[in-house]
């Protein structure tokens, strides 16, 4: 974008000897990682931090990471390179690379690896607690349990198949050696790679026969966890506080892990009292009393209300009840509007008006994406960089987005920038995006950009297109669920859709929510398709829990 404002000021410079010289300054180019392939870790886009300049490989469990394969590692082209590109890698450490071109920038990578490990033994009370870092693992059973002949069932201390262990899993039935406090204690050494690591086993006597451990009431759905004694049947009921008969949660419902049980109970009314016991054979927890939240609705879900406004097409009646925005504002420097009503709607609709969002080109070689997005259109800077404020305060816990679409792919015709992990060129197919998000983010942490405050208490995130570290991030700290619905073919009649929500854990609440619809979903980065077209209609929040 930087190249369209300064042509006017070089002709300018051209026409007067006094900047003739060595004054001119190096062209600004931001340099970047954007992509790394190889062997034994998975990588995407969401895996690069612009804003900080790192990149994460997840390793694979089997992976050595001592010794990681990377095949090759994409950069901005012209870039030139501090360190190899490509090579086996000791990644226990960051690996560091300068990248240069008139500027110098510092880039790190960084492995993460993530080691299934557990510990389970006969008559086991609720889950057992592994120290990693320590090298512990801690199974607990029942008052009076005979520890001298205590049976393992399930051992995992290392990556799979290329573990071993001494001694091994049948010769671990005595925990004799006592433990300050009580309890017995065993010693295991296992090895892989060129790693070798001696775990300390413990298994501790407990009153404890059946307990809750977490309730999780949403609006729809209550989320019950547990502990009791592995050998033991488990589960739950559940009924209307005030009712006389239970209802059993059904035992494929449940997820076992040891004496450790969890279950979602779905078909649930909103703003109701449910009672729950948890049992482990005919041991019983106490009742407890919970109660689910309202369903909240999504505000003219059905883009029924639209208006102009300070001749800006938007899709709110007035600007103190806006809910959805667009990026319209930032358009009209080229006199288009990418997102309108339209009277095409969705078979069956009660309403009268769907959205229709259009990629176009602006001012002949600049895309303006067709979307529609929670939130508000915050300024426009450097001429057609827009910023954009995400998020709408919103505190339920729905599972899914449901509503209509349909699809008009269309080939790039216009590529700008790259977006980390791609390689697109002209003629490719464009894609569309759909997606919804939920998450504890604030205007303090994610409003400001350049040095400029865009973040409310209502619209907390900052997306400038002027700064791609700004762009958000589904697997961010702050998100709590989400979902996504790319858009990768033409759909050329109305077509229903679900977008299930995946939760990063059920007891975190939300204070906002993102749902965005795009035309072309690289339109950040100012590529697309101006012949790409998504119409969408009736969206709505489901709150029972999906299969």
């Amino acid at each position: 974008m930087r190249k369209y404002l300064r042509f006017p000021l070089l002709v300018l410079c051209a026409l007067s000897w006094s900047c003739i010289g060595n004054t001119i300054p190096y062209p600004v180019v931001t340099l970047q990682i954007l992509n790394v392939e190889g062997k034994g870790f998975t990588f995407s886009a969401a895996d690069i931090d612009s804003e900080n300049r790192v990149v994460k490989l997840r390793l694979d469990e089997q992976t050595d990471p001592s010794r990681v394969e990377i095949e090759k590692i994409s950069v901005t082209e012209g870039a030139g390179s501090s360190s190899p590109l490509s090579g086996v890698f000791d990644l226990r450490t960051p690996y560091y690379i300068t990248l240069s071109l008139y500027q110098e920038y510092e880039w790190t990578i960084v492995a993460e690896q993530h080691i299934e490990r557990y510990f389970d033994v006969e008559s086991q009370i609720g889950s057992a607690t592994i120290d990693a870092a320590q090298r512990t693992a801690t199974a607990y059973v029942s008052a009076g349990t005979d520890l001298s002949a205590i049976k393992v069932t399930r051992l995992k201390l290392g990556p799979a198949d290329i573990t071993t262990m001494t001694p091994p899993i049948e010769e671990l039935t005595s925990f004799t050696e006592e433990v300050e406090g009580g309890g017995g204690l065993r010693y295991v050494h296992i090895a892989y790679h060129d790693i070798k690591e001696r775990w300390a086993l413990y298994v501790i006597p407990t009153d404890t026969k059946i307990r809750f451990t977490q309730l999780d009431a949403w609006s729809g759905v209550i989320w019950a966890y547990a502990e009791g004694n592995s050998d033991a049947e488990l589960g739950f009921r559940y009924r209307t506080a005030g009712a006389e008969e239970w209802s059993e949660v059904a035992k494929e419902a449940l997820t076992v892990s040891g004496g450790a049980f969890h279950t979602c109970i779905t078909g649930l009314a909103p703003e109701t009292e449910y009672e729950l016991l948890a049992y482990s054979g005919e041991d019983e927890t106490e009742i407890a009393t919970v109660a689910t939240g309202p369903m909240t609705l999504l505000p003219n879900g059905g883009f029924e209300e639209w208006a102009t406004i300070n001749n800006i097409v938007c899709p709110y009646l007035e600007e103190s009840t806006a809910f959805w925005g667009t990026g319209n504002t930032g358009a009209r420097v080229g006199g288009v509007i990418p997102t309108n009503s339209t009277t095409d709607i969705r078979p069956g609709s009660s309403g009268h008006y769907a959205a229709k969002l259009e990629s176009k080109a602006v001012l002949g070689s600049i895309l303006a994406a067709g979307n529609l997005f929670t939130g508000r259109f915050c300024a426009v800077r450097n001429g057609t960089n827009g910023v954009v404020g995400f998020g709408q305060p919103f505190e339920q816990r729905p599972t899914a987005l449901r509503g209509w679409f349909k699809y008009n792919q269309g080939e790039l015709n216009i590529v700008k920038t790259q977006p980390p992990g791609l390689d697109l060129q002209k003629g490719d197919p464009d894609n569309g995006m759909i997606y919804i998000a939920l998450g504890t983010w604030t205007p303090e942490k994610y409003g400001e950009s350049g040095g400029e405050m865009f973040g409310t208490p209502e619209t907390p995130i900052a997306i400038d297109t002027r700064n791609t570290g700004s762009f958000f991030d589904p697997s961010g700290p702050d998100v709590i669920a989400y979902g996504e619905m790319p858009l990768t073919s033409t759909v050329a009649q109305w077509q229903e859709f679900t977008i299930p929500l995946k939760y990063t854990a059920t007891d975190r609440k939300p204070t906002h929510i993102i749902v965005v619809c795009t035309a072309s979903r690289w339109g950040d980065y100012f590529t697309g398709s101006s012949s790409s077209v998504l119409w969408v209609d009736d969206f709505e929040l489901i709150y029972d829990r999906l299969e």
